[in-house]
Parts: structure tokens; sequence; C-alpha cells
């Protein structure tokens, strides 16, 4: 049986290049991948001052419908919260969901940020996100290409209703931390990981590295990808 589609949404900052490595692992295993830029993150100088979380979860439904459902939905860093509300919204068009350093959140990302962009800090110190394995022409790469977050899709949250989402096979990919850590944060009541007590099918897998692990373990990343896709489409 053919494997689905794969639909990959980076974090912030970043648009659908910073896929490119997984992509091209996948691609070589034989699978269909579809990596996407979210609203507003497509350039520098894009207006980005009405852009909302509801547009990036429109974005990627519109992802999802243009490979051809039921995909699988790899979402990393802060694009988990806008690709936990995809499952909400289309369930039935989503085979597996694959968190990437990140998980099912709910609520705002960051509600009381003003302005209407967040751009990527300026020093590296600043960031407090896992640098491990990254090498400086990767960081370069990084800064040269990262685009401002919109910031109304920070203050922004998803009321949800559909049960469905809780039937949604969900894999943890913990790279920055660990499954163990994940666990204690999500008992101790973290907002990016408020969905996790809802879903009915979880599957943590360890892949110690940095936050980036499309650039620090492309290899390994799209392997994990693979093997999601694989056991979906048997």
């Amino acid at each position: 049986m053919a494997t689905p589609p794969i639909v990959l949404v980076p974090g912030f900052w970043l648009g659908a290049w910073a896929w490119d490595e997984v992509a091209s692992e996948l691609r070589e295993q034989g699978h269909d991948v579809h990596p996407v830029t979210l609203p507003g993150l497509d350039s520098p100088t894009t207006d980005r001052s009405s852009v909302t979380f509801a547009d990036h979860v429109d974005a990627i439904c519109d992802a999802v419908a243009a490979a051809g459902a039921p995909v699988v939905l790899a979402v990393h860093s802060g694009a988990g919260m806008p690709g936990y509300a995809v499952t909400d919204k289309i369930p039935e068009q989503v085979a597996a969901m694959v968190y990437v350093d990140t998980a099912p959140g709910k609520g705002a990302m960051n509600p009381d940020f003003e302005g209407d962009e967040m751009p990527l800090p300026q020093s590296w110190d600043d960031l407090d996100e896992n640098l491990d394995g990254l090498s400086d022409e990767q960081l370069a790469r990084f800064r040269e290409r990262a685009v401002p977050q919109p910031a109304a899709a920070l203050r922004g949250e998803w009321t949800f209703g559909n049960d469905a989402r809780r039937d949604v096979p969900s894999t943890i990919i913990c790279t920055a931390y660990t499954s163990e850590q994940y666990r204690q944060y999500a008992a101790e009541g973290y907002g990016f990981l408020a969905g996790l007590a809802e879903l009915s099918d979880v599957t943590w897998v360890d892949l110690p590295t940095s936050h980036w692990p499309m650039w620090s373990r492309p290899a390994d990343l799209a392997a994990v990808l693979g093997d999601v896709a694989r056991g979906v489409g048997t």
C-alpha cells in the first residue's frame, strides 16, 4: 500500500526551506513530501500586521488538502499549536500527527506580546533554545534567512470542540528535551503540552540533538517520519 503524503510545517522564523535536507531524504525513500511556508513568513518585506493564528491554521489545512489527504502532518516547534488546531478542524484528513520537539498545545503562544512582529533574537544567547549539533554555517544560514514571526499569530488561540482530534495517532519526537522531561512538564501544566492528556494514541521517540533536528540530524529525523508514514500506509 502506498504511504500517505507528508506535510512538513516549520516553527518560528522559518519557511519551507528549513526542511530541504529532510524532504530530500524522504523523497529518496519514495515519499510524497510537501514543505510549507506559513503566511507572513515568506519574506522580510511581507506585511505581517494582519496575519492571525487562524490564518496559520487555515494555511496548514490548505496544504493538507492540496497534498491529497489523509496525510502525515509533521509540525515543528511553534507550529505545534496551529497543528493541533488542524486536527480539531479536519481530523479526518490527518492520518497521523508528528510533533517535532513540540506538542499539541492549547491557548495563546504569547498572549502579551506587543507589536506586529517578533524577529529572531540578535544574540543566540537570547534564544533560549538548544543549539547542540548545529554548525556555524547552519546558524549563519538560519540568521540570514530568518523572517520575523507575525505577532498576532502569537496572541491568538483556538477554541477546540471536535473530540475526533483525540484519536489522531500522534508521535512526539523529543530532541532538545527528553520524553521523560516532556511528561514532567505536561504534568506541571505547561500550555504547549496541554493537549497531550487528551490524546488516546501517543508514541514517544527520543532523538537527542538541537531544537532544530532538521539541520542537526536530518537523516535520523527523516527516518522517523518515514517510519510513521509506512506505519499509516500498512
